[in-house]
């Protein structure tokens, strides 16, 4: 019984793409982060949902160019240079690559990211439907946040939080790191109700998604919710009512917690008292030294599993940077972090010249927009420090959406 309301969700998202093409792009974004079809017991268990709505959108947002006979609105931006020389790369390590068994597979993984940020390049060219766009990413993880809260809140927090089983975000580690990268957005949306009444139970999923992030026990994503915190007060009009709220809800958030929780989050100070952590630390540095002795092409992608020692127990780089630099040589780090960081400055940029020491040129909606993808890319940042995220599909989602908006600011202030 299950899989039948499942099946409904379905093809009523196949059917919004036919009316309107950037709907049903919302529809692809919702299924690729909640993976419904894990949730089914019958025959759409392991059904590709998520490729057959992908292409139904192809089609959907082709069939309207044609019957409106016009072409799509397509932009050039600099960062676009660096994502087609971060994939060429990917490509040219790839057929270096020292597991040619699995390196290939593995390209044509992450090079599928293209199409979805293809697709927010083209159908979403409007704030309204970029905010839309945000807000279904936020709505995606907070349903998962929601199942996580309670459980935490059921167990007192003595067990850990996981997210669904096969996906990216299953471990509680990558749980936590999107679930902290959910609260800016959530946060965006919250200030764009004003004065609704149910703008409240936006807030209460605020609340719920820290509680959520830190009861599950990650170290990692406990540095990404405390770097969301930190720049959610930051950007505060109201910081004299913000900052005492934060350390009260601290307080009470860390009054509940077990003494076990308190134990394994002092390791971050000294990881090599730790057994997990301590492994880590052997990877980083067996994947660093790789990357400093073939500093050009790496290793290729899944590389490590020809690396990591049998008496390691996590086969894996767990940090993003060191898999990009291991898998893609120092030049692939660069490309990569060129992208990542490019973003992040352009978005300061509409940040600061929505009002925040320069004279105000945006709407106030195009700098609340940046300042939300900025902080959930933050939050990314730190999680990826001790994860292997590096090609996560909310990271890619989020640059589109940020050279969307760059796009959408430079035509607001041509229309002024």
């Amino acid at each position: 019984m299950r899989d039948l309301p499942l099946l409904i969700m379905v093809l009523a998202l196949a059917g919004a793409a036919w009316k309107q093409a950037w709907v049903g792009l919302l529809g692809v974004v919702c299924v690729g982060i909640l993976h419904p079809q894990n949730y089914a017991v019958d025959f759409l268990r392991g059904v590709p949902l998520y490729a057959a709505l992908l292409g139904n959108v192809l089609l959907a947002g082709a069939w309207d160019f044609a019957r409106a006979r016009t072409w799509p609105r397509l932009f050039w931006d600099g960062r676009m240079a660096l994502l087609i020389a971060l994939w060429a790369w990917f490509a040219l390590t790839t057929y270096f690559a020292i597991n040619p068994a699995m390196a290939p597979d593995k390209l044509l993984e992450v090079s599928k990211l293209l199409v979805p940020m293809l697709l927010i390049g083209v159908l979403i060219d409007t704030q309204d439907k970029l905010r839309w766009l945000l807000i279904t990413l936020a709505l995606a993880i907070a349903a998962i946040v929601l199942k996580g809260g309670y459980w935490a809140l059921i167990h007192a927090f003595q067990d850990r939080v996981y997210g669904p089983d096969g996906s990216a975000y299953g471990g509680n580690n990558e749980f936590a790191v999107a679930t902290a990268m959910s609260i800016p957005l959530l946060a965006l949306w919250y200030h764009s109700l004003r004065r609704q009444p149910w703008r409240w139970v936006v807030a209460g999923l605020v609340i719920l998604a820290f509680v959520s992030a830190l009861s599950s026990w990650s170290r990692g994503g406990l540095l990404s919710v405390a770097a969301v915190a930190v720049l959610l007060v930051w950007q505060s009009r109201r910081k004299w009512l913000a900052i005492p709220l934060l350390a009260i809800g601290i307080g009470l958030v860390f009054i509940g917690l077990p003494d076990a929780w308190f134990a394994r989050m002092q390791t971050l100070g000294a990881p090599e008292l730790e057994g997990s952590a301590a492994s880590r630390l052997i990877v980083w540095r067996m994947g660093w030294n790789y990357a400093l002795s073939h500093p050009l092409l790496g290793s290729g992608f899944e590389s490590w599993v020809l690396f990591a020692p049998p008496d390691v127990e996590f086969r894996a780089w767990h940090s993003a940077y060191v898999q990009v630099a291991a898998e893609h040589g120092l030049v692939g780090l660069a490309l990569y972090g060129g992208l990542i960081g490019s973003t992040l400055w352009s978005l300061q940029v509409l940040m600061a010249r929505g009002g925040w020491g320069h004279r105000a040129r945006h709407e106030p909606s195009v700098t609340r927009m940046a300042a939300a993808i900025f902080t959930a890319l933050v939050a990314y940042l730190v999680g990826a420090a001790f994860l292997s995220i590096a090609y996560w599909e909310l990271l890619f989602l989020l640059l589109a959406a940020a050279m969307v908006l760059q796009r959408l600011a430079r035509r607001t202030i041509s229309s002024v």
